[in-house]
């Protein structure tokens, strides 16, 4: 399921903070990354690219004109493959990133896919004009999210590395259960919020809320509050 964005007040925008909310309950702040990181984090990665390609070139050096020709074919695939790779197989991130402490997302904060990646990648050629990626930094300066142009086609964002929340209340134990029907968004946040709650409500209070939904889970009112944590414990299994 994708996130849920919430509003927030105007002074959060005009920080260009972005809060979204999974359905499992989740929070997420995606602050988009300046172009300062981001050049940093292109920088090493040019880096290790080019002494990547520079190892493989000695060592295929000694193959004579075989190896000049693998080094061509090998120096294009590092240049466009490199980026997709990471991006796509490691969260978002490339090593550069990585030491920046960005990654790559969808605008809803899911994790980039390969038709994202691809997209965003091959219009690097049209970011790099006229020179020195001028395109794409005029593109940056424009707007909030600082989107190049191929961040605008591909609808991503580059962000400091979301954290998801942390010291979260233990759920109760229970076997995870999976309801046969769709629970909405404030149904999800609903039923986990009962199971981390669980030791501030006395247990009367707990027995009166669970009865409530015991005939939409069709136990009994007596069963109803261990099938809303394993129900919960069914929420965070599937996130």
């Amino acid at each position: 399921m994708s996130p849920v964005s919430l509003p927030l007040p105007s002074a959060a925008r005009l920080d260009s903070v972005f809060h979204l909310e999974t359905p499992e309950g989740i929070d997420l702040l995606l602050r988009p990354a300046g172009p300062l990181p981001r050049a940093l984090a292109l920088l090493f990665d040019l880096l290790l690219r080019g002494l990547l390609l520079a190892l493989l070139a000695v060592v295929l050096f000694f193959f004579g004109g075989l190896g000049k020709g693998l080094i061509t074919i090998l120096a294009f695939v590092i240049s466009w493959g490199y980026p997709i790779l990471f991006e796509v197989l490691c969260q978002g991130q490339t090593p550069g990133k990585k030491l920046m402490g960005l990654c790559v997302v969808h605008d809803d904060g899911t994790p980039i896919g390969w038709p994202s990646s691809i997209t965003r990648n091959l219009l690097r050629a049209a970011d790099m004009l006229p020179v020195g990626y001028g395109l794409g930094l005029v593109a940056c300066l424009l707007q909030k999210q600082f989107k190049r142009l191929g961040d605008l086609a591909a609808g991503t964002l580059v962000v400091y590395k979301p954290a998801l929340a942390k010291n979260r209340p233990e759920l109760p134990k229970a076997t995870p259960l999976r309801l046969p029907f769709v629970l909405s968004a404030d149904e999800q946040r609903a039923v986990l919020d009962f199971a981390e709650r669980h030791k501030q409500l006395s247990s009367a209070r707990r027995a009166e809320l669970a009865a409530i939904v015991a005939p939409v889970l069709s136990v009994d009112e007596a069963q109803a509050e261990q099938q809303l944590h394993r129900l919960a414990r069914g929420l965070l299994e599937s996130a």
